[in-house]
Protein backbone atom coordinates (compact mmCIF):
# COMPACT_ATOMS: atom_id res chain seq x y z
CA UNK A 1 0.00 0.00 0.00
CA UNK A 2 1.56 3.42 -0.91
CA UNK A 3 1.68 6.06 1.76
CA UNK A 4 0.10 8.90 1.28
CA UNK A 5 1.69 12.20 1.53
CA UNK A 6 -0.68 14.66 -0.18
CA UNK A 7 -1.39 18.05 1.41
CA UNK A 8 -5.05 16.71 2.90
CA UNK A 9 -3.72 13.79 4.31
CA UNK A 10 -0.37 15.62 6.09
CA UNK A 11 -3.02 18.46 7.67
CA UNK A 12 -5.55 15.32 8.73
CA UNK A 13 -2.17 13.48 10.64
CA UNK A 14 -1.32 16.92 12.01
CA UNK A 15 -4.56 17.48 13.42
CA UNK A 16 -5.19 13.90 14.73
CA UNK A 17 -2.05 14.41 16.66
CA UNK A 18 -2.83 17.25 18.17
CA UNK A 19 -6.15 16.12 19.19
CA UNK A 20 -4.03 13.23 21.45
CA UNK A 21 -1.63 15.54 22.40
CA UNK A 22 -4.29 18.05 24.20
CA UNK A 23 -6.24 14.70 25.47
CA UNK A 24 -2.58 13.29 26.84
CA UNK A 25 -2.10 16.70 28.37
CA UNK A 26 -5.53 17.25 29.92
CA UNK A 27 -5.84 13.55 31.48
CA UNK A 28 -2.72 14.16 33.03
CA UNK A 29 -3.55 17.60 34.27
CA UNK A 30 -6.87 15.90 35.68
CA UNK A 31 -4.63 12.45 37.19
CA UNK A 32 -1.98 14.97 38.67
CA UNK A 33 -5.32 16.51 41.05
CA UNK A 34 -5.85 12.88 42.34
CA UNK A 35 -1.92 12.63 43.05
CA UNK A 36 -1.65 9.76 40.13
CA UNK A 37 0.14 9.56 36.80
CA UNK A 38 -0.86 9.64 34.13
CA UNK A 39 -0.44 5.65 33.28
CA UNK A 40 -2.16 4.89 36.54
CA UNK A 41 -4.79 7.43 35.82
CA UNK A 42 -5.23 5.02 32.38
CA UNK A 43 -5.19 1.74 34.45
CA UNK A 44 -7.77 2.79 36.88
CA UNK A 45 -9.68 4.13 34.36
CA UNK A 46 -9.78 0.52 32.17
CA UNK A 47 -10.68 -2.08 35.51
CA UNK A 48 -13.22 0.48 36.21
CA UNK A 49 -14.83 -0.84 33.24
CA UNK A 50 -14.48 -4.44 33.87
CA UNK A 51 -11.72 -6.89 35.81
CA UNK A 52 -8.35 -7.24 33.92
CA UNK A 53 -5.65 -10.42 33.79
CA UNK A 54 -2.41 -8.14 34.13
CA UNK A 55 -1.02 -9.44 31.08
CA UNK A 56 -4.49 -7.68 29.15
CA UNK A 57 -3.71 -4.38 30.52
CA UNK A 58 0.15 -4.14 29.34
CA UNK A 59 -1.68 -5.39 25.42
CA UNK A 60 -4.04 -2.50 25.73
CA UNK A 61 -1.25 0.04 27.12
CA UNK A 62 0.96 -1.56 24.74
CA UNK A 63 3.68 -1.51 27.62
CA UNK A 64 5.27 -4.40 29.78
CA UNK A 65 3.26 -6.48 32.31
CA UNK A 66 6.18 -5.60 34.79
CA UNK A 67 5.28 -1.84 34.48
CA UNK A 68 1.74 -2.80 35.14
CA UNK A 69 2.53 -4.78 38.10
CA UNK A 70 4.20 -1.81 39.19
CA UNK A 71 0.93 0.39 38.55
CA UNK A 72 -1.36 -1.55 40.10
CA UNK A 73 0.69 -2.07 43.77
CA UNK A 74 0.88 1.98 43.89
CA UNK A 75 -3.12 1.57 43.37
CA UNK A 76 -3.40 -1.17 45.24
CA UNK A 77 -1.58 1.09 48.16
CA UNK A 78 -4.23 3.76 47.58
CA UNK A 79 -7.10 1.48 47.75
CA UNK A 80 -7.70 1.71 44.57
CA UNK A 81 -7.71 -1.06 43.27
CA UNK A 82 -7.49 -4.91 44.51
CA UNK A 83 -6.58 -8.37 43.21
CA UNK A 84 -8.66 -11.23 42.96
CA UNK A 85 -8.53 -14.52 41.59
CA UNK A 86 -10.49 -15.39 38.24
CA UNK A 87 -13.53 -16.73 38.71
CA UNK A 88 -13.31 -18.86 35.60
CA UNK A 89 -9.35 -20.01 36.34
CA UNK A 90 -8.47 -19.63 39.72
CA UNK A 91 -4.52 -19.88 39.08
CA UNK A 92 -5.36 -15.74 37.07
CA UNK A 93 -5.03 -12.95 39.35
CA UNK A 94 -7.42 -9.87 38.17
CA UNK A 95 -7.05 -6.34 39.34
CA UNK A 96 -10.38 -4.62 40.04
CA UNK A 97 -11.37 -0.86 40.82
CA UNK A 98 -12.65 -0.59 43.99
CA UNK A 99 -15.33 1.74 45.08
CA UNK A 100 -12.98 4.08 45.93
CA UNK A 101 -11.45 3.09 42.46
CA UNK A 102 -14.57 3.49 40.25
CA UNK A 103 -15.64 7.14 41.96
CA UNK A 104 -11.92 8.38 40.95
CA UNK A 105 -11.75 6.72 37.33
CA UNK A 106 -15.25 8.77 37.09
CA UNK A 107 -14.39 12.21 38.09
CA UNK A 108 -11.04 11.89 36.48
CA UNK A 109 -13.48 10.91 32.97
CA UNK A 110 -15.90 14.24 34.25
CA UNK A 111 -12.63 16.65 34.50
CA UNK A 112 -11.86 15.92 30.38
CA UNK A 113 -13.90 18.62 28.84
CA UNK A 114 -11.62 19.61 25.51
CA UNK A 115 -13.55 17.65 23.51
CA UNK A 116 -17.16 17.35 25.27
CA UNK A 117 -17.98 21.03 24.09
CA UNK A 118 -16.62 20.84 20.84
CA UNK A 119 -18.71 17.34 20.39
CA UNK A 120 -21.90 18.54 21.91
CA UNK A 121 -21.43 21.27 18.63
CA UNK A 122 -22.02 18.26 15.97
CA UNK A 123 -25.31 16.71 15.38
CA UNK A 124 -26.18 12.82 16.30
CA UNK A 125 -25.09 12.16 12.84
CA UNK A 126 -21.66 14.11 12.42
CA UNK A 127 -20.83 12.33 15.77
CA UNK A 128 -21.58 8.77 14.60
CA UNK A 129 -19.88 9.28 11.37
CA UNK A 130 -16.74 10.67 13.50
CA UNK A 131 -16.95 7.66 15.51
CA UNK A 132 -17.64 4.83 12.18
CA UNK A 133 -14.49 7.26 10.44
CA UNK A 134 -12.01 6.46 13.30
CA UNK A 135 -13.34 3.07 13.67
CA UNK A 136 -12.34 2.30 10.13
CA UNK A 137 -9.16 4.64 10.37
CA UNK A 138 -8.09 1.57 13.67
CA UNK A 139 -9.20 -1.25 11.42
CA UNK A 140 -12.48 -2.09 14.09
CA UNK A 141 -14.66 -0.96 11.39
CA UNK A 142 -18.23 -3.47 11.20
Amino acid sequence: MATRTDPLTLEVVELIGAVVARYHEEYDRAAAEHSLTGAQARVLGLLSLEPLPMRKIALRLKCEPSNVTGIIDRLETRELVERRPDPADRRIKLAAATEKGRRTARELRDALDFAREPLAGLSDAERALLRDLLRRMLGEAD
